[in-house]
C-alpha cells in the first residue's frame, strides 16, 4: 500500500473514531439536556404556584373548585404557538397537590387520584422530608417516549409544610425537538465527515508531494538523465533531498572517472600504437617518399588524439552543468543560417543541396552557443553520410508546446543493430565517402544540450530510405 493511502487511511479512521464518539455522545446527551432545559422552568412554576396555594390556605380562601374550573378553561383554550418548527396548540402541563401525609386533595388532569396516597412518588415524599424532590415516570410502561417529568414544590402555612403542589410535563413535545433536530445534527455530521475526508486527501497529497517529487528525481538519474533536485520542503523529506543528491555527486562522480578513463584508454591506444609504429620504422632506413608518409601518419593519429581529448573536455563540462549559464531569446532561423554557413565549403565541395524551411517568428530559449553546437553537430553528421549531389532537407513543426526541427538526408540510413547505441560515447559508424569513423562524441553532445534545455533528440530510419534526426525543444 503506497504511503499516502496509509496516511489516508489513518486520518479516515482518526476522524471516524472521534467522529462516532462525539456524535453518540452528543445524541446521548441532547435529551437530557432538553430535560434540563425544561426542569428549570417548573421549578420556578412549582415554587410560585405553591406560594399562592399556600397564602390562599393561610387566608382560608383556597377553594379546589375554583381551580378545577381554572384549569378546565386553560385546557379548552385552543393555542397557537410556533416554536420554531414545532407547533404549540394546548397546554398540556398538570398540577396535583397532596396535603402534609401525602394524599391528594387536587388532580387538575385526574379527579380520580383525589385521596391516593402519593408519598410512594418521590417528588412528594422527597419534599415533605424537606428535599428537592422530582422524579420521571413513563405514561405508559411500554412506550419510552411517554415519560412525564415532575416537579414538587412545598406549600408552606405559618412557616411549616402543609403539603406539597407538584407540575407534571410530558416530555412529548421534548421527543418532537429531538426528532426535529436529529435530521440536523447527522447533516451537520455527515458534512462534517465529507470535510474531512476531503482535508485528508489534502493532507495526505501534501505530506506525500516531496515524496513523489524525490521518487521521480531517483528514477530520472536511474534513466541517466541530468536533472537537478526538486524543490521540496524542510522537514526530514527535504534532508533526505539532499543527502540523495550528495550521494549521486559522489557515486557520478567515481563512475564518471572509471567509465572516462576506460574509454578514454580505449579510444588513444589505436593512435598511440600507430604513432609508435610509426617511429619505430623512421629510425630505419627508407626513401624520403616513406618518411614523408610515416610523418604524415604520425600527425594525423596525433591529431586525432588531439580531437579526442578536446571533444571530451567539452562534453565532460557539458555533463558536469546542471543548469544553463546562458538563457536568452533564440531565433531559429537565424541560428540555423549561421550553422549552415560554416558548412558552406563542405556542401559546395559535395555538391550537397539545404532545402531549408524554417519560419522566420520561431523563437527558442536556451544557450545560444550550446544549440549552434548541438546544430552543428546534427548537420554535420547528415552530411557525412551524404552521397556527393545528394538532397539535405531542414524543416520544423510545432507540437505540444515544443519545436522539433528535422534534419533528414538521403544516406544509407542506420543500422539496426546500431539504432540502441548511436547516442552512446565512442560509437560510432564508417562514414561513406571516407571509410573513416568519427570521435564517436557529437550525438552523445546533443544528447546532453537537449536534456540540459528540458527537451529531446531522436535519431530513426526514413522510410523511403537515409536518417532522420528529431531535435525537441520548448518553445
Amino acid at each position: 500500500m503506497k504511503i499516502g493511502i496509509r496516511i489516508f487511511v489513518c486520518y479516515l479512521i482518526i476522524f471516524a473514531a472521534c467522529f462516532y464518539y462525539s456524535a453518540n455522545w452528543m445524541k446521548d446527551k441532547v435529551r437530557f439536556r432538553y430535560l434540563e432545559g425544561v426542569e428549570d422552568p417548573l421549578v420556578d412554576q412549582a415554587n410560585i404556584l405553591a406560594t399562592m396555594v399556600g397564602r390562599d390556605l393561610e387566608a382560608k380562601q383556597f377553594s379546589t373548585d375554583r381551580l378545577y374550573h381554572v384549569f378546565d378553561d386553560v385546557y379548552r383554550r385552543r393555542l397557537s404557538a410556533r416554536i420554531y418548527e414545532f407547533d404549540k396548540t394546548n397546554v398540556d402541563m398538570n398540577i396535583y397537590i397532596t396535603d402534609k401525609n401525602g394524599r391528594v386533595i387536587f388532580d387538575a388532569q385526574n379527579r380520580d387520584n383525589v385521596g391516593a396516597d402519593f408519598t410512594k412518588w418521590r417528588d412528594v415524599r422527597m419534599t415533605l422530608e424537606g428535599a428537592y424532590g422530582a422524579r420521571s415516570t413513563r405514561a405508559s410502561l411500554d412506550d419510552p417516549k411517554s415519560s412525564v417529568l415532575y416537579v414538587g414544590a412545598p406549600i408552606y402555612v405559618n412557616g411549616d409544610i402543609a403539603g406539597v403542589l407538584t407540575v407534571a410535563k410530558p416530555t412529548t413535545n421534548i421527543n418532537n425537538f429531538i426528532a426535529n433536530f436529529k435530521p440536523e445534527f447527522y447533516k451537520v455530521v455527515l458534512i462534517s465527515m465529507l470535510a474531512a475526508i476531503i482535508l485528508s486527501l489534502i493532507a495526505s497529497w501534501w505530506i506525500t508531494l516531496p515524496i513523489k517529487r524525490l521518487t521521480r528525481y531517483a528514477n530520472d538519474i536511474g534513466e541517466g538523465k541530468n536533472v537537478n533536485i526538486p524543490k521540496l520542503d524542510a522537514t526530514e523529506i527535504g534532508e533526505m533531498g539532499k543527502a540523495f543528491e550528495k550521494m549521486k555527486t559522489t557515486l557520478e562522480g567515481k563512475k564518471y572517472v572509471e567509465q572516462y578513463i576506460q574509454t578514454l584508454t580505449h579510444e588513444v591506444k589505436s593512435p598511440v600504437s600507430a604513432i609508435v609504429a610509426a617511429a619505430e620504422l623512421l629510425e630505419e632506413n627508407m626513401p624520403p617518399e616513406q618518411q614523408s608518409k610515416f610523418l604524415a601518419n604520425i600527425r594525423n593519429e596525433a591529431g586525432r588524439i588531439n580531437d579526442i581529448v578536446e571533444r571530451l573536455l567539452a562534453l565532460s563540462a557539458l555533463e558536469n552543468l546542471k543548469m544553463l549559464s546562458a538563457n536568452e531569446k533564440v531565433n531559429l532561423q537565424s541560428l540555423l543560417s549561421e550553422v549552415l554557413e560554416s558548412k558552406q565549403p563542405l556542401l559546395k565541395r559535395r555538391e550537397i543541396t539545404i532545402n531549408f524551411e524554417i519560419p522566420p517568428e520561431i523563437a527558442i530559449s536556451g544557450d545560444k552557443f550550446l544549440l549552434h553546437e548541438a546544430l552543428a553537430n546534427l548537420v554535420q553528421n547528415a552530411i557525412d553520410f551524404s552521397a556527393q549531389n545528394d538532397d539535405i532537407r531542414i524543416t520544423s513543426r510545432l507540437e505540444n508546446k515544443s519545436i522539433k526541427v528535422i534534419i533528414e538526408d538521403q544516406g544509407p540510413g542506420i543500422p539496426d543493430y546500431a539504432l540502441d547505441k548511436v547516442f552512446d560515447k565512442f560509437y560510432s559508424l564508417q562514414r561513406p565517402e571516407t571509410g573513416k569513423k568519427s570521435t564517436g562524441l557529437g550525438l552523445n553532445f546533443v544528447r546532453q544540450v537537449a536534456s540540459l534545455h528540458s527537451g529531446d533528440i531522436i535519431l530513426e530510419n526514413r522510410d523511403g530510405g537515409g536518417a532522420r534526426a528529431i531535435l525537441s525543444l520548448p518553445v
